[in-house]
């Protein structure tokens, strides 16, 4: 991964021109990025320009190219498709189009682009990159521009950002458009589900995806569907029988509907095309099932963008300005990528080359290979898919019983976590139990066997249907110790926010007076706050996170057409300023108060002041966000009355207790697909420390690593014992020492015009941290 060095208020890209353009097809968060590569640039000191439709616009150039101001990209963060325009070029595909298209930029002193677009529009970028010293070559020969021109503009920096929403370029977790894309497909989806449940139909989906089948797979994971055709992986020889089959076995265990999904590239082994109506006819011919088709089409693109690819978009529109303007005439052009929670260059023709090699694979029936040049996290998508869908019930039970509890706030994904962890340890041999109410319910004996149809549609519901309480086991560790020999629990799934964290702690450090508690045990994070140490995300934070980012959009809306207006929005997260930090980044805020980052009176009037100055000059609406513990004295009446009385004459103010809604209503797919990836690894990992644990006819254990939090580091999902995550955790304000996201606080500043410096470095935030509270020292 390239290092970046900070950038500096105005001295970065002083005398440099930047040139950014949408290419291909739309993707939802292209706006996002365009905003933050105008905005980043300028701050550089760096003249910033829009190339409207795409590669067209850079050979007609004139009007086409204009200059952008920070103005000029306000109120774009929530519109979907790209405003600058896109379009298919064919002129630029000819040397006479990549002449005309050098001559415009040279006459307007540009050598820094910025593509965001397909595999295809970048691919046109560096062959323009490279061709650019005979391009020029060419014009002096002609007289159109001076060797003096020539010799001034002599290389060409290239940086793309992958827009697509079919998530098909290798190289990146996640493209610009495919997390929007996903938003659309589940909210008809789950509109489909109910109107299937009520008339027992079966329903198939085609999804956009010609080529890649990862919006079609994840759907699938997301909807918990019967069968899924992706073009990576056609379905075996008689395919049609096992699916007739999979389909009535599904009805015979009560279930009322059945999804199936389609990309729209699958095809057979043969490498006819697999089609919706060729499905339809199928079911119906063979199984005389009611049975529909819905091709969801454009719909897919359209809408604004979700919170994720807004952060996504705007964190990329950052580290592709810092690589243009750190690039030298010998640097390879390069691709800005998301790898885990980290913005990374990647050479731009190396990951081309990959994505190029899938299609090979495809083509030549190495589907095996396919799945693999896809990345990590499609073919572990693939592997969670067929290990839950592909129901083999086993002929032998384990005998062991596996207990699953939500602990704490509910939040939405549990239930979805919980489902996967059902089905996988029923598929292991195991008996499943669910524990009603939290750590109350295993009291109390609130316990119960649960099967595979007792979870059937759990994966897109919101909130906790085991139901969950706050209370810690401590109050109850006799109890819950006599509930775990009557109902010869091996082994426990615990669900929940910190109070997850601390009640296995608690359990933990019980064993030495309670051997019943001597069990494996799994903490699995589920919280808005994202608050649980061991873990870069919880399971119900992108959902509340959508939820608040919907809620600021129509807040700011609401002040359109009125006079200057600023809105004061709390939200929640406890101590943890994550929400409000990444809401802000995504609605586009101008200030977020959280704790991790202390402030005080001059720091409220500096903002207050920078906030007066932009409403007299340029914006007419303005956001601020507050975390509801940011500070026990600022409270969110205070920051509200400090602006309306400071702002008098130039904005008046309204606030906003977002309060509960947070939690959300349905999961998001993000929200979906994380939790059933962690609720079955979860319990594959049970299963081997179950194996280990078992000693002269029982289990028993007592080893640190017996007792784990299964979080997402990085880009891995990693077990870590929860007593050595003691040293890590602030206790009293129930969060991690050290938060990842802290590194993002720069850049809402920026985006926001202050005038600081920017290092978005790991280290740095992590200084950041330790600075500030001291952590070093509790």
């Amino acid at each position: 991964m390239a290092q970046t060095a900070p950038i500096q208020q105005n001295k970065m890209g002083q005398g440099r021109a930047i040139a950014v353009l949408t290419s291909g097809g739309d993707a939802q968060g292209m706006n996002a990025a365009v905003r933050a590569t105008v905005r980043v640039g300028i701050y550089t000191g760096a003249k910033v320009y829009f190339v409207h439709e795409g590669y067209q616009g850079l050979v007609d150039g004139g009007h086409h190219i204009r200059l952008a101001t920070w103005e000029s990209v306000s109120m774009m963060l929530q519109l979907g498709g790209t405003v600058i325009g896109s379009a298919r070029c064919k002129d630029f595909r000819a040397k006479e189009g990549r002449t005309q298209a050098a001559y415009n930029l040279v006459k307007l002193g540009i050598t820094n682009l910025c593509v965001i677009g397909g595999d295809g529009s970048l691919t046109g970028a560096n062959l323009f990159r490279k061709e650019w010293s005979e391009l020029l070559s060419d014009l002096v020969k002609t007289g159109r521009i001076t060797a003096v021109e020539a010799k001034n503009f002599s290389h060409l920096n290239i940086v793309g950002m992958v827009g697509s929403i079919d998530n098909d370029f290798c190289g990146t977790d996640m493209t610009i458009g495919t997390d929007s894309a996903l938003h659309r497909i589940i909210e008809i989806v789950d509109a489909i589900t109910t109107t299937a449940q009520s008339h027992q139909r079966t329903f198939i989906l085609e999804v956009m995806g010609r080529h890649c089948g990862y919006l079609a797979l994840v759907t699938a994971l997301a909807c918990g569907a019967d069968w899924v055709f992706i073009p990576e992986m056609p379905p075996d020889e008689g395919w049609e029988e096992h699916l007739c089959r999979r389909l009535t076995d599904q009805r015979g265990r009560g279930s009322r509907l059945n999804i199936l999904i389609v990309a729209e590239g699958a095809m057979d082994r043969h490498g006819k095309p697999i089609t919706c109506d060729s499905v339809k006819e199928l079911v119906s011919k063979k199984l005389g099932f009611d049975t529909r088709t819905t091709i969801l089409g454009h719909v897919q693109r359209g809408g604004t963008p979700s919170a994720f690819d807004r952060i996504l978009a705007s964190r990329m529109g950052v580290e592709a300005v810092m690589a243009l303007l750190e690039a030298t005439p010998d640097t390879p052009a390069c691709v800005v990528s998301l790898s885990g929670n980290m913005a990374v260059r990647l050479p731009l023709m190396e990951c081309v080359q990959v994505t190029k090699d899938v299609t090979v694979a495809m083509s030549e029936g190495r589907f095996d290979d396919a799945v693999k040049l896809r990345g990590k996290s499609f073919e572990n998508n693939w592997t969670t898919y067929k290990m839950l869908a592909h129901v083999h019930l086993p002929e032998t039970k384990s005998n062991i019983n596996i207990a699953i509890i939500n602990v704490g706030a509910p939040c939405a994904g549990m239930n979805a976590a919980v489902r996967s962890a059902v089905r996988i340890g029923i598929l292991q041999g195991h008996q499943m139990l669910a524990v009603h109410d939290g750590f109350d319910g295993l009291a109390h004996g609130l316990i119960e066997p649960i099967g595979w149809s007792g979870v059937a549609g759990w994966t897109g519901k919101g909130g906790s249907n085991l139901g969950t309480k706050r209370s810690l086991p401590s109050e109850y560790m006799e109890e819950i110790s006599l509930s775990i020999t009557k109902f010869n629990i091996h082994a426990l799934v615990i669900i929940g926010g910190f109070e997850a964290y601390v009640g296995g702690l608690e359990m933990v450090q019980a064993r030495q007076k309670y051997e019943e508690l001597c069990i494996p045990l799994v903490v699995v994070p589920a919280t808005v706050s994202n608050n649980v140490p061991g873990t870069d995300f919880c399971i119900g934070t992108d959902t509340a996170l959508n939820t608040i980012t919907m809620t600021c959009d129509r807040i700011k809306q609401s002040a359109a057409g009125t006079k200057r207006r600023v809105f004061i929005v709390e939200t929640m997260g406890g101590y943890c300023g994550y929400l409000a930090t990444m809401a802000g980044l995504a609605a586009g805020a101008d200030a977020a108060y959280i704790f991790e980052e202390p402030f005080n009176i001059h720091d409220l009037e500096v903002n207050v002041e920078h906030l007066v100055e932009k409403m007299k000059t340029t914006v007419k609406r303005g956001l601020i966000l507050r975390n509801e513990k940011c500070n026990a004295n600022y409270t969110t009446d205070f920051i509200f009355n400090l602006y309306s009385e400071e702002g008098k004459g130039v904005f008046d103010c309204r606030k906003n207790v977002l309060g509960h809604m947070q939690q959300g209503g349905t999961p998001s797919p993000f929200d979906r697909n994380f939790a059933t990836k962690m609720g079955m690894k979860s319990v594959l990992w049970l299963t081997d420390k179950l194996k280990e644990c078992y000693r002269h006819g029982r289990i028993f254990a007592n080893s640190p690593d017996s007792a784990c939090v299964l979080g997402m580091r990085k880009r891995a999902l990693v077990f870590q014992p929860l007593t050595e995550l003691q040293e890590s955790t602030d206790f009293e304000h129930r969060i991690p020492k050290v938060q990842w996201w802290l590194k993002m606080r720069p850049i809402l500043k920026i985006l926001a015009k202050y005038k600081i410096d920017l290092d978005t470095s790991e280290k740095t935030a992590m200084e950041h941290v330790i600075k500030k509270r001291g952590l070093v020292n509790q």
